[in-house]
């Protein structure tokens, strides 16, 4: 979510707001304009939201590092709460005098506003006929209430309660959504997530700390979608999604051999964290420690790469495969790289230096043969959502 937050007494309520989104596992990104800073802070909203909050157009940092261009097409939905009457006009007009003017202007996603204002300003035949003027353009509108304003007048224009604006947001993306349901009836998917355990004896193995919630989310996301989805799970404390055909595997061996026998696919998502070496060989008992001995010596030797193997598949490859990229550093240059290297279509970039392994949240690049795309700080099924609807838009194009 883009929340902009405007001028009015009712801009505290915005706060709330972003407790019942973030708690409902959405990312919010707040703009706060001159008139909103008269009666909340930038810390508070950063508090709640966990982003940076943006100000102004005039930001040479943010200019440089996103743009007023690349923030307004960033979120799944815009949401102006409260929107005073003086924002109400600037948009029916279409001015860009300020950064939130100029974002609404410049977006491409859908809009949702919360009016609050002075009854008499509600009642204003100049808001009536701005209020049409943006309905008419698609804009969506929630409230206001009726009841006791703080100037002491009584009527229309208090901002509606932050539930039933939580409420009208989900209604929003639920009418996204459903489009898009259905595009991949009749697809196949491959999907693997997870980590591979690779045994140095009967207890001991080695492995990652992925916890398989970013490949379960997407294969969820591609079966609510209409795709007959076979996941291949490395060892993982979760449930399979709803419509999901489970594969269990515990070494990237075996994890190979379920994704070859799960061809032919449409599309292939290799979100697992398949280990990159394995010892030579496992020992069949316990490796007992002697007091005063050395450690014992490890060889390692490389695993299978799954990615690039199934990159290279020949006529059973998959028409889109989407690889991922766990970096603590150098990210993209790096993500870049083993796009090439393996020989997929899109990589899934993600920095994992912080709390992703394992976490409920992810920010992701995605890059692709056209360019490179930032994401916002997600929840994971938000992730896979926006992943699924843009597979789907790429398997509806005719193969080349």
């Amino acid at each position: 979510m883009l929340l902009i937050v405007s001028g009015g007494i009712a801009a505290y309520k915005s706060l709330e707001l972003i407790r019942l989104l973030t708690a409902r596992g959405c990312a919010v990104s707040c703009v706060l304009t001159e008139g909103g800073a008269q009666f909340v802070t930038p810390l508070s909203l950063q508090a709640l939201s966990g982003e940076t909050v943006h100000t102004t157009l005039w930001s040479l940092t943010d200019e440089s590092e996103m743009g007023h261009i690349a923030l307004s097409r960033s979120a799944d939905l815009v949401v102006v709460c409260p929107a005073s009457a003086d924002l109400l006009a600037r948009m029916a007009a279409g001015l860009a005098s300020d950064l939130a003017t100029t974002l609404l202007l410049a977006t491409d996603t859908p809009v949702l506003v919360a009016p609050a204002m002075n009854v008499r300003m509600w009642l204003h035949a100049a808001t009536a006929a701005n209020l049409a003027t943006l309905q008419a353009r698609g804009i969506a509108v929630v409230g206001p209430d009726e009841g006791v304003m703080a100037c002491n007048e009584f009527g229309p224009g208090r901002l509606a309660e932050p539930p039933a604006i939580l409420a009208a947001i989900l209604a929003a993306i639920e009418r996204m959504l459903a489009p898009v349901a259905g595009t991949l009836d009749g697809m196949r998917a491959l999907v693997t997530a997870g980590p591979t355990h690779e045994p140095i004896d009967p207890v001991r193995y080695l492995a990652n700390r992925s916890s398989g919630r970013q490949g379960y989310a997407i294969a969820a996301a591609l079966a609510a979608r209409g795709a007959r989805v076979t996941l291949v799970s490395g060892p993982v404390a979760l449930p399979a999604p709803d419509g999901v055909a489970r594969v269990e595997v515990e070494t990237g061996r075996q994890m190979l051999a379920a994704c070859e026998a799960a061809l032919p696919a449409d599309v292939a998502v290799l979100a697992a964290a398949v280990a990159d070496w394995r010892p030579a060989s496992a020992a069949a008992g316990k490796l007992k420690k002697r007091l005063g001995a050395e450690p014992p010596a490890l060889e390692l030797v490389l695993n299978p790469d799954v990615l690039a193997t199934l990159s290279a598949s020949g006529e059973r490859r998959p028409r889109l495969v989407v690889g991922f990229a766990a970096e603590t550093d150098a990210l993209l240059e790096h993500a870049a790289a083993k796009r090439v290297a393996k020989g997929c279509d899109w990589i899934v970039a993600n920095d994992v230096g912080g709390d992703v392994m394992g976490g409920s949240h992810n920010q992701v690049h995605l890059l692709t043969a056209a360019g490179t795309e930032a994401w916002p700080r997600l929840d994971k099924r938000a992730v896979a959502d926006r992943l699924a609807v843009r597979i789907a838009a790429e398997l509806a194009r005719p193969s080349a």
